[in-house]
């Protein structure tokens, strides 16, 4: 028996990520550079600029920049700020200070003092002067 041949309807309706399964659809959900700026918190323009400059991974059809889910997780890893130090474990009240961390042997460095430049009319008023 030949298989169905899909409708109209069925082609142009796109399921939602609930709806589709690997199995369902071997490729993957590509979403528009409006999509991923509404789950982003940025705007359109952002992530296409930023897709143009090549700074974050994605997908050219055609003229349309297009992004899929590993994209976009990629993106969130890329912008991730981690904190500069480990956090110290909190005191709880009752228990011993910590003690306080060893002085650097390092000589305190000498502090230069420094001059401002002198503004760019006194120094042309100077050649002319000198001219």
């Amino acid at each position: 028996m030949p298989a169905a041949t899909p409708t109209r309807t069925q082609i142009g309706r796109r399921l939602p990520i609930s709806e589709c399964s690997p199995a369902e659809s071997p490729t993957p959900r590509l979403y528009r550079p409006e999509e991923v700026a509404a789950v982003l918190g940025c705007s359109a323009w952002w992530v296409k600029d930023r897709a143009r400059r090549r700074l974050i991974p994605f997908t050219r059809v055609g003229r349309a920049y297009r992004f899929s889910a590993d994209h976009l997780a990629e993106i969130i890893r890329m912008h991730e700020t981690r904190p500069a130090h480990p956090q110290q474990p909190t005191q709880l009240p009752g228990s011993a200070k910590p003690t306080s961390p060893q002085r650097s042997s390092l000589p305190a460095a000498t502090s230069v003092r420094l001059r401002a430049r002198p503004p760019r009319r006194a120094r042309r008023d100077q050649y002319e002067i000198a001219a």
